[in-house]
């Protein structure tokens, strides 16, 4: 299953997140390489082809891990994202990091995202890297990450010869904050929204409310979950290191919510 999107074209419905794999924090751990890549294969040949990397995870190790795993896979048939740091978000630190996040990957960037908005650095310095990047074939799209709507739309007026193509924002059924501006905004623009920490970290496999009605699908919590919200319009990006969890990350992808269970899920978790 595919979601569409105006200014990004189509990408898998759910994607895949990598935070853990290949390191911490600017820390990277090559123990367990082999095993990773062959769980990002195995993710891939599922359909999760939205791999979701960035410069800091395990300080750049995590993109040559994903660099590594889609080798063996059409470049055009993946949608590889990754993001650089908001300490490098300065105009010349965005290029280089750019391409030495290409270079790692062994490929060009399919979009490339400010992880978090500067403090101390103009987003139209940002954004113009961003566009020397387009303009050089290191990046196809660029959006953002962590941007409240009113941040999105001063990115959006830096633009010159593109758009802000994406945001990635934390966002769940525990989590609906981005329901009141950015989804509606994002959504009536064709901006792909990325939903980050879909699960809560597990906290959504524990669901009772989900499992019960993921049982009139043969699904479970998560299952029933990530479906909810390839229906509610966002790109989930779920991270796993698990094959059984690819089976069921992956699951999703071919359950179909009724109207009236969306519904239902919807008024359920309204409050939270």
């Amino acid at each position: 299953m595919e979601a569409c999107f105006r200014r990004v074209g189509c990408v898998s419905a759910i994607g895949l997140g990598t935070w853990g794999i290949g390191g911490g924090f600017w820390t990277p751990d090559v123990s367990r390489d082999a095993e990773w890549i062959e769980v990002l294969e195995y993710a891939i040949e599922r359909g999760l082809r939205l791999i979701d990397a960035a410069e800091m995870y395990g300080g750049g190790h995590t993109e040559e891990l994903v660099g590594a795993a889609i080798k063996k896979f059409p470049r055009d048939e993946l949608f590889v994202v990754t993001k650089v740091w908001p300490n490098n978000a300065q105009f010349d630190k965005v290029i280089k990091a750019g391409e030495s996040s290409a270079r790692r990957l062994g490929t060009y960037i399919d979009l490339y995202l400010l992880h978090w908005p500067s403090d101390s650095v103009p987003i139209c310095d940002t954004i113009r890297a961003f566009e020397h990047l387009v303009d050089a074939g290191v990046v196809r799209h660029f959006g953002v990450s962590n941007f409240t709507l009113g941040q999105i739309q001063e990115a959006e007026t830096c633009v010159k010869k593109y758009e802000i193509a994406a945001v990635e924002n934390h966002y769940s059924l525990y989590y609906r904050q981005d329901e009141t501006e950015v989804i509606p905004y994002a959504q009536s623009n064709g901006i792909m929204y990325l939903a980050y920490t879909p699960l809560e970290k597990g906290a959504i496999a524990r669901d009772e409310k989900l499992a019960e009605v993921g049982k009139k699908y043969g699904a479970t919590a998560v299952q029933t979950a990530l479906a909810w919200y390839v229906k509610r319009g966002v790109v989930p990006i779920p991270k796993t290191e698990n094959k059984r969890r690819v089976d069921e990350i992956a699951g999703a992808l071919y359950i179909r919510l009724s109207e009236e269970d969306f519904k239902a899920i919807d008024s359920a978790y309204r409050q939270r």
